[in-house]
């Protein structure tokens, strides 16, 4: 690396590292900023710059005084609002690290994540192909190189209006190597307009192979993951974007662990906030204001796997490295998956499109599957990919 080289990473990690309040680690050995709501790289967007943000459903600023005034008009312990968690970063922690009211956990970004950036493959520019008179049988899907998915997506239809979606998820730590990752996602989409939240491998992306939460945004032509730049406005003190779900892996045969991952659209204000586990948590929102399409309502949502390996390397692992087999103790899953209406009413999907790129390595099956007490639609997928039949 040159000096002029280094000098500039220099300026980039002294760009997005702020100040910190507090530093945290996870028992994983993840080090974490705790920065003031204020300070956070979101506020660097040059549409962000003013801003008068609040929290879902309610009118007001987050500033101190009103915050202050906020709990105290709703009755609402501070001491317990402070420390707003889901529930799987709850177990992330090391005993009594947590971030402060007021601020949030941002990963602190070292010159190794910077070099590691270069190297991170264009933003998957999937598109459905509806050029056959919207015919959902001779739609198909077209992945960019190096990708290949194995997805459920809601019908064709160029009058949908969903203002988000839902689904229910479990973990694997999908087997790759470098240049590879491997992930389960929810994707919302309108036109250029794409966000995602689900858990991902990634060594490129992480710098380690831990399955790890990821949020991802696509406005026009601009991409990014997590907080690495400006774009979503984090509120949540204890959910790192990033977290580890290590402890919440699937063990193929045994009833693993869940996380409940939603995106809904504010009808009051526009914008997309990301809820986390099952009393959904309000993690935090992209703003309207950053959107080129995407301001009233999305057309398109996916559920599912998607694998990326450079072009002439064979394809990963997806899901649970296996099959499908009708089995929710064995297979990688999205269940109960949900749309939400114009009016954003909750509904289940119980019709869909699948796609698989590659048959002979991932497949996809949609099942209800329980007992006669409980049961719930599942899309599961998953395979072994290239790799493993070498």
């Amino acid at each position: 690396m040159s000096k002029s080289e280094d000098v500039e990473l220099e300026k980039q990690l002294k760009f997005l590292n702020k100040p910190a309040v507090k530093t945290v680690k996870t028992k994983y050995g993840d080090v974490y900023d705790c920065i003031d709501f204020y300070k956070q790289p979101v506020f660097n967007h040059p549409l962000l710059k003013v801003h008068n943000f609040h929290p879902k459903a309610y009118i007001f600023n987050l500033f101190p005084f009103y915050l202050s005034f906020f709990l105290q008009e709703h009755n609402i312990d501070k001491e317990k609002f402070k420390y707003s968690t889901t529930t799987w970063s709850s177990m992330i922690w090391s005993k009594d690290e947590r971030c402060p009211f007021g601020t949030v956990p941002i990963k602190r970004i070292t010159k190794d994540d910077l070099l590691r950036q270069k190297y991170m493959p264009p933003p998957e520019e999937a598109i459905f192909d509806v050029s056959n008179n919207s015919s959902e049988p001779k739609g198909g899907y077209i992945s960019s190189q190096g990708y290949q998915v194995a997805i459920a997506r809601t019908l064709t239809n160029p009058n949908n209006k969903f203002t988000g979606a839902g689904m229910i998820t479990n973990f694997y730590n999908s087997r790759v190597e470098d240049g590879q990752h491997s992930a389960c996602r929810l994707k919302i989409q309108k036109d250029s307009d794409i966000i995602q939240v689900g858990w991902r491998v990634d060594p490129t992306l992480y710098g380690d192979s831990k399955t790890r939460l990821f949020i991802h945004s696509q406005f026009g032509k601009t991409d990014c993951f997590n907080t690495l730049c400006p774009g979503f406005v984090h509120v949540d003190t204890g959910t790192p974007l990033d977290m580890s779900y290590m402890d919440s892996l699937t063990h193929r045969g045994v009833d693993g662990y869940e996380e409940t991952m939603y995106i809904e659209r504010d009808l009051v204000n526009g914008n997309w906030w990301l809820l986390l586990s099952s009393d959904y948590a309000q993690v935090g929102f992209w703003p309207q204001r950053i959107f080129t399409d995407s301001t009233s309502f999305a057309t398109n949502v996916e559920w599912g796997g998607v694998v990326y390996s450079p072009p002439g390397v064979p394809k990963p692992s997806m899901g649970s490295s296996f099959f499908p087999i009708r089995n929710n103790l064995c297979d990688a899953f999205c269940r109960s998956i949900t749309v939400l209406n114009k009016n954003g009413k909750t509904i289940q999907v119980d019709k869909v499109t699948t796609h698989v790129d590659n048959p002979n390595v991932y497949k996809v099956l949609f099942e209800r599957l329980g007992n006669d007490k409980e049961s719930y639609l599942f899309f599961l997928y998953g395979g072994p990919g290239e790799s493993a039949q070498d």
